[in-house]
């Protein structure tokens, strides 16, 4: 079988956005990111590749000694019967223990989040989660993000018009 040269492969293939968490950096100062893996079944996986996961109301938190995804939406794959997954199931996310420690340590002391930003497909082809670490933004931040947001997008649309 002949390889597709119009197909990229390899490290020049992009990452294959599964689900985006897009409310995360509205409601959130994100202060750091991390990149983790998730411990998923098989079903998980070709239920990722379909690409109908939502993490919108999804968050993360210690668990013991290792951290968990909870409350990610991974629905059924239709073609495997009863060998399927629960939807919301906890999710072990592999971190290092340095992270763990890191992320364990911002959430305890300085009262701060850990916020899913996104689940794609690596150029390996692992599932991999974007983990934000974050401070809750109060309405007036929100306000403020949003009114400069609109001047921004007002000033790029004079200056194109002008020329």
């Amino acid at each position: 079988m002949a390889k597709d040269p119009n197909k990229p492969s390899g490290p020049n293939r992009p990452n294959k956005v599964v689900a985006d968490n897009r409310k995360a950096r509205f409601n959130y100062e994100i202060v750091d990111t991390f990149e983790a893996g998730i411990a998923l079944t098989g079903t998980e996986v070709k239920s990722l590749r379909q690409g109908k996961a939502t993490i919108g109301e999804a968050h993360a938190g210690p668990s013991g000694s290792e951290f968990v995804l909870f409350n990610a939406y991974i629905p059924e794959y239709l073609q495997a019967n009863r060998f399927n997954h629960e939807t919301k199931r906890p999710r072990r996310l592999l971190l290092h223990k340095r992270q763990i420690n890191r992320l364990i340590g911002a959430t305890q002391r300085d009262g701060m989040t850990v916020v899913p930003l996104k689940i794609y497909f690596n150029e390996r082809g692992r599932a991999k989660i974007e983990l934000g670490l974050g401070r809750g933004k109060k309405l007036h931040d929100k306000r403020e993000a949003d009114k400069e947001r609109t001047w921004n997008r007002e000033k790029s649309r004079l200056l194109r018009d002008k020329g």
